[in-house]
């Protein structure tokens, strides 16, 4: 995995070009993708240390997504934190259930998203 890598998947164009912007002004190496297959194919090639990973995409949504991911021996210690609209406690338990890392729920601060990725890809306690 790469130290500094990060993958954002959203299929929202604000928010894919507004979080990269922001995490490759910090210095980290950032790669997009706008829906789950493309998600599953970049984690897979790339092997990012990271992913903000959005909920509801088309193609694969980010439950099966994190499932895919969580299930393959050679990516499930990739640290993934779903990004999205859904605030209900049913949709978190789902996410927690399928082993995600952290669950943020949309609008969140972009300078929060770099807290994050710098305390996980620095190997750091993430700040709650």
């Amino acid at each position: 995995m790469s130290g500094k890598k990060v993958l954002v998947v959203d299929d929202e164009p604000f928010i894919l070009r507004s979080l990269t912007f922001v995490l490759r002004k910090e210095g980290f190496e950032v790669s997009e993708a706008m829906n789950g297959e493309e998600a599953m194919e970049k984690i897979r090639a790339e092997k990012p240390g990271l992913v903000l990973l959005d909920v509801m995409m088309p193609k694969k949504n980010g439950y099966e997504v994190l499932s895919e991911v969580k299930s393959d021996d050679d990516l499930k210690s990739t640290y993934i934190i779903m990004l999205t609209a859904k605030g209900q406690e049913s949709d978190r338990v789902k996410g927690l259930s399928l082993g995600v890392n952290e669950y943020m729920t949309k609008p969140f601060s972009p300078m929060k998203i770099v807290e994050r990725a710098r305390a996980v890809l620095n190997g750091s306690p993430v700040p709650n």
